[in-house]
């Protein structure tokens, strides 16, 4: 069985540049619409967090547990406040103050994030098999279900980028409207993760509550992210959509 760092094709003292761009292309070469397999892509996808976790040559590979915690309401939006006009043209700034970024005296400066690695599914996907939102297993069933590449998949969300422009940036066609959080066509539920927003948009309190949030201003914050794209016709997000011929409007200043 190949070490995770034969599986990225990197040496064990690689830094952490060269696992980053070693794990973006293998993982595009092996899934599935490439020419590569669903157990080559879950062993590239198991390698690069064996090795984000402290992975070491001569280790028993097993996987590895990544930060599972729901954004609360004051730690996915304060942040955020600070880029909002930045964060809807699809980059903003760290989005960090003296008391969130330690820059007091007796603290430490917090290391510049290397990005975040997105596991994506569409939501057509649950209504066509029967599956929950609230399904354990959800992306353990979409990784072995053999969907193609716009149905589920991965992305890597650069630094200060939206979810949404991380998307399109990688061939997606992600729902979207007005791009500034002022409607819920692009609505997608973080089902594992963390990601910030401004505190000025649609979303009720219920809404994000859920795990609802708008991926064309949503930052991430945890280094992985499992996200439903497509739920703007769920319940209590259909009323919020742009119609089409409003959002071309508003996408081209009309």
């Amino acid at each position: 069985m190949d070490s995770p760092f034969e599986t990225l094709g990197i040496d064990p003292d690689a830094d952490e540049d060269e696992l980053v761009d070693a794990y973006r292309r293998r993982v595009k070469s092996a899934h599935p619409d490439h020419g590569g397999s669903a157990e080559e892509f879950q062993a590239v996808r198991t390698a690069y967090e064996a090795i984000r976790g402290g992975y070491e040559p001569g280790d028993e590979l097993e996987p590895v547990e990544t930060d599972a915690r729901r954004p609360t309401d004051e730690g996915a939006t304060r942040n955020g406040q600070h880029d909002a006009g930045a964060a809807r043209n699809g980059h903003a700034g760290t989005g960090t103050d003296d008391a969130s970024s330690g820059s007091g005296p007796d603290s430490e400066p917090e290391p510049e994030r290397r990005g975040a690695r997105v596991e994506f599914l569409d939501y057509d996907v649950l209504a066509e098999r029967g599956w929950s939102l609230a399904d354990d297993d959800l992306f353990e069933k979409a990784a072995e279900s053999g969907l193609d590449g716009d149905a589920y998949g991965e992305v890597f969300v650069e630094p200060r980028t939206n979810l949404l422009k991380a998307a399109e940036d990688a061939g997606h066609s992600w729902p979207f409207a007005c791009r500034g959080g002022a409607c819920a066509n692009c609505a997608v539920a973080v089902v594992d993760g963390e990601v910030k927003m401004p505190s000025n948009h649609i979303l009720s309190e219920e809404m994000l509550d859920q795990g609802v949030r708008l991926s064309c201003i949503s930052l991430p914050v945890t280094d992985d992210l499992q996200v439903v794209y497509n739920i703007e016709h769920l319940p209590g997000l259909d009323e919020l959509r742009l119609p089409p011929q409003h959002a071309r409007k508003m996408s081209t200043g009309r």
